[in-house]
């Protein structure tokens, strides 16, 4: 009956070296007030100097979401007091952003759909307050001034999102792309990566815009998903039940699984936005949009349909091979070395993330390369080994040792016993060691074949081709029925 319409406000981090204005390092991790100098502090006579770096990045991913880049922007001061703003005021882009109206294609269900970006603004980012709650202390409040200036992307998506899995997957990609592009680390933890959801509810079939609630920093997938989920059932509640949407900032409170309020709307203050005066007009010249524009690597909604295309992966699979240009690297590698784009994206779904996510571990720091996993499908297609020698006893040992698979196959013996006499030979030793089982089978319990089949294998210590062993195991015993 009622549907939410979502929007986002992404902020993201950029990977300069240097703050906005200042020189100043980003580094993370420093301690609190070692990386701040008169500007980033706004101390009176202290004039900030913008950073090119941080305006090729902005421009990179303007390009990137088919955004309309703006050669000439301003900046203007956003005037507001919050303790850890220091100067009073933020250096951000307004009325004049540098680039406007670009575009996202997710995938959620399968099914394409484009959710508009309305805006790419620039601004420095604040500096970090920090809440002890310790009884000793009173409930002070500390302020941390090194984030303070740091370059930031305010991205504003439009009002497109019809689901809180589709914001998810939205923000998603919009990551994953700000890493493409090496341009934002992405890292929630560490708040380089962002976002503010507004969500109001509406009849279905409607275009009207119901009362809409903001719910500020959330800072994980999971939260996000279920921020939208308990807001658009609060606010279908509040309709049904007659009672009014206060038009309202609001909260996650990851304890209570719910929003709380933080401040009213109609109260807010207006941040008298006015032209900054330290700083001219950001005048980026065309040939270098042109420049930035051949630096743009392949991004991940193209890499996802070449996947798809190229080595017939479903969606799914595509979309989590290339979930990071690392993965995606390491994928195609082995896809192409083992000629087997299918068995390569399992072995990566399944063995190679299983074993990232037991180790935390990024594939960057994955102990084989490429060519070390090619090798093992090969010997798993060539039928040299068993799939299950391959995954039970070879990989867990390459991982450990970083030896190539052959090697270890010579070293231990590990080599699939294929030939049928061989084999044969086996089956008739354990037939003859359990007389009661080839009983039992000849007297119609066929079950029995696959414990005897087990034997086989626990005698060769699984080297031995277990089809070719059930086959032949079969043959035997029916000779002497």
């Amino acid at each position: 009956m009622y549907e939410p319409v979502i929007g986002l406000e992404i902020h993201a981090q950029l990977l300069t070296q240097t703050k906005l204005f200042c020189g100043c390092s980003t580094a993370y991790g420093n301690p609190p007030n070692s990386l701040t100098c008169p500007v980033c502090l706004g101390l009176p006579g202290a004039l900030p100097v913008l950073n090119h770096e941080a305006v090729v990045m902005a421009a990179k991913l303007a390009l990137a979401v088919k955004a309309k880049i703006h050669l000439r922007s301003l900046f203007s001061r956003k005037n507001y007091f919050y303790p850890d703003s220091p100067k009073g005021y933020q250096i951000t882009q307004y009325q004049h952003p540098l680039a406007t109206e670009g575009h996202l294609r997710i995938a959620e269900d399968g099914s394409p759909k484009t959710i508009g970006i309305e805006r790419i603004n620039l601004e420095e980012d604040a500096g970090k307050s920090i809440h002890d709650g310790r009884p000793e202390s009173s409930e002070k409040t500390y302020l941390d001034f090194n984030r303070s200036g740091v370059p930031l992307l305010e991205i504003v998506g439009k009002p497109e999102i019809s689901s809180p899995s589709e914001a998810v997957e939205f923000l998603q990609l919009f990551r994953t792309t700000l890493q493409y592009l090496e341009i934002c680390s992405g890292n929630m933890e560490e708040g380089t990566f962002r976002c503010d959801a507004n969500l109001s509810v509406r009849k279905r079939g409607t275009q009207k815009m119901g009362v809409k609630t903001e719910i500020k920093n959330i800072n994980s997938f999971r939260f996000l998903q279920k921020a939208l989920e308990y807001e658009a059932r609060r606010q279908i509640e509040l309709i049904i039940s007659g009672k009014t949407i206060k038009q309202e900032t609001r909260s996650w409170d990851e304890h209570q699984n719910k929003t709380l309020p933080m401040r009213s709307k109609e109260e807010a203050h207006d941040y008298r936005y006015f032209p900054e005066p330290d700083l001219p007009p950001l005048v980026i010249p065309e040939k270098l949009v042109k420049r930035i524009k051949t630096t743009l690597p392949e991004l991940p909604q193209e890499k996802i349909e070449r996947f798809k295309q190229k080595y017939k992966l479903p969606l799914y699979n595509a979309k989590i091979l290339s979930a990071s240009r690392d993965l995606a690297d390491y994928f195609e590698k082995t896809a192409i070395a083992s000629k087997n784009p299918k068995q390569s994206s399992n072995w990566i779904m399944r063995d190679v993330l299983q074993y990232l996510k037991e180790e935390n571990m990024e594939i960057s720091q994955f102990p084989l390369p490429p060519e070390y996993l090619a090798e093992l499908i090969l010997l798993v297609k060539k039928k040299e080994i068993s799939l299950s020698m391959a995954k039970e006893k070879l990989f867990p040992r390459m991982t450990s040792t970083r030896k190539r698979a052959v090697e270890i196959v010579k070293e231990e013996e590990l080599s699939q016993i294929s030939d049928p006499c061989q084999i044969e030979k086996l089956a008739l030793k354990i037939i003859k060691r359990n007389p009661r089982s080839v009983q039992q089978y000849k007297g119609g319990k066929a079950q029995v074949l696959s414990f005897l089949v087990g034997q086989v294998m626990k005698e060769t210590k699984g080297t031995a081709n277990p089809l070719l062993v059930n086959k032949v195991l079969k043959q035997t015993l029916n000779k002497l029925k």
